[in-house]
């Protein structure tokens, strides 16, 4: 049992918790149309594989330091760490939106802020060392938009607590609003960056990876976060003018998003005919960006009473949830096969799949 620990453990990539990412953004999902056993069920899951994933990469800190700061300090693998602050904040929000629980809410959001406070520093400064070096450009990648996402995350969060907490509203809505402007301001820089690379440096199919979807998963996520203060409303503290910069800026990432999806299809319909697809742990940030764009598109409509918009996630929410089940049955199947092979080696009779109804 120890040894299959440190096996798991040494394996878990920095950027595991995508897994928490996708599936608790496709519970949201499911709860906003009605599908609230889908819902509970996805929700489920996504609690399991958070406390599953913490628990390995805190025995990966114990047992293998040296491989932690290596990924720390490598800017390709640096910003999957903030996965973890995004999946959290992502468990608090389904915390208060499908079962009521604020107690383990305040508690992801907390560890999110924690780990962001830790992280996004490290990471500038992992860009900031890169950036000196010859080979720079084979470092960018979409996943370093992970940084827009777990600061949007966390304001997302804090505007559904300060819904729940009344007495804490004027505290929570300008972190919000902050938190909201930080992120926003950190996606052009970002962008710019990953633009450059896609457009000037040669890129092969197999590099053209699942992360890449992230640059759309930032703008929906900024969608949501500025539809959902929209709704909230301005603190007295605010000045008038805000609101219709908040409003601006929500639409605009959310036109932005809707620009950037037919250019990640086209993109990853090239690296199927030329490469070919494999599963991959990775392909979690597929399903990501593809449920958040659905429940952002989602509340946008309801915060701006847009009814046209209505059918984009009407449409998008079986969109992701096909999307979601590809990507397990393809984990699965893979998990399967690396049975199979364990047992071969070790002269055990191959699991035999069950065909009864």
């Amino acid at each position: 049992m120890v040894g299959w620990w440190r096996h798991r453990a040494r394996r878990v990539a920095p950027g595991a918790f995508a897994l928490v990412m996708a599936t608790g953004i496709v519970a949201i999902d499911a709860h906003q149309h009605g599908l609230s056993r889908i819902a509970r069920l996805l929700f489920a899951t996504s609690l399991a594989a958070h406390a599953l994933l913490v628990a390995l990469q805190l025995l990966r800190l114990h047992w293998f330091r040296a491989q932690v700061c290596a990924d720390l300090g490598d800017a390709r693998r640096g910003a999957g760490f903030l996965t973890f602050s995004a999946g959290s904040c992502v468990l608090a929000s389904q915390c208060l939106l499908l079962v009521r629980w604020p107690a383990l809410a305040w508690t992801c959001t907390l560890a999110a802020l924690l780990a962001w406070l830790v992280l996004l520093p490290r990471f500038a400064a992992t860009l900031a060392q890169a950036a000196r070096r010859p080979r720079f450009a084979h470092s960018i990648g979409g996943g370093w938009l992970i940084v827009v996402v777990a600061t949007q995350g966390l304001a997302i969060a804090a505007t559904l607590l300060a819904a729940q907490t009344p007495d804490l509203r004027v505290l929570l809505l300008p972190a919000a609003l902050g938190l909201f402007v930080l992120g926003s301001v950190s996606y052009p820089p970002l962008i710019a960056l990953v633009g450059w690379r896609l457009a000037c440096r040669p890129l092969e199919p197999r590099q053209f990876t699942a992360p890449y979807w992230i640059t759309m998963g930032a703008l929906a996520i900024s969608t949501l976060a500025g539809s959902l203060l929209v709704r909230q409303g301005p603190p007295a503290a605010m000045l008038p003018p805000w609101h219709g910069l908040l409003v601006l800026a929500t639409v605009v990432a959310w036109v932005a998003a809707c620009a950037w999806l037919p250019l990640l299809l086209a993109l990853w319909l090239w690296r199927w005919r030329r490469a070919g697809l494999r599963h991959a742990r990775e392909d979690w940030n597929i399903v990501f960006p593809l449920g958040m764009y659905t429940v952002g598109s989602f509340e946008l409509a309801r915060a701006l009473d847009l009814a046209w918009l209505r059918g984009v996630p009407a449409v998008g929410v079986y969109v992701s949830l096909l999307a979601w089940l590809l990507v397990a049955g393809a984990a699965l199947h893979a998990r399967w096969r690396v049975l199979r092979r364990w047992r071969r080696r070790r002269g055990l009779p191959a699991p035999v799949a069950s065909h009864s109804g």
